[in-house]
């Protein structure tokens, strides 16, 4: 009996407009626009002390823009001006409105640069969403 491993699927890259709230899986090709340091700590973990880093990033694609929460690792790779393949990324939502992320099930990858210029001028970070119930009758 032979071993066969399933083929790899390729992957089918997003675009920032396409992003939705609480979705995940999504890879994607963008820039980064800017960077801040929102909370750098030292956190006990053993013997040694662990740094803590988490990073909001302006990140984008020709259709838009969206703030990326870059974590520890990640942080060191957020170079405005640098282009990024986010694999598994995920939307996480804070106060209504849309961020990416990349946990440890998914990675950024630094790349080639990119041929496109990021359109600045579409937030999808800025658009509040609103959960509504909906009665069914």
């Amino acid at each position: 009996m032979a071993d066969t491993k399933p083929a790899k699927r390729k992957p089918v890259f997003k675009k920032v407009i396409e992003l939705q709230p609480d979705t995940k899986g999504h890879t994607l090709i963008v820039k980064v626009v800017s960077s801040k340091m929102v909370l750098q700590k030292g956190r006990p973990d053993g013997i040694q002390v662990r740094q803590m880093k988490i990073a909001e990033c302006f990140v984008g694609d020709e259709t838009g823009t969206i703030i990326f929460t870059a974590r520890n690792e990640q942080v060191d790779l957020m170079k405005p001006g640098a282009t990024l393949i986010l694999r598994n990324a995920k939307i996480d939502m804070f106060k209504g409105s849309m961020r990416l992320a990349v946990d440890k099930w998914g990675r950024v990858e630094v790349t080639e640069p990119a041929s496109f210029t990021v359109r600045e001028d579409n937030n999808m970070s800025l658009v509040e969403y609103e959960l509504v119930s909906v009665v069914e009758k």
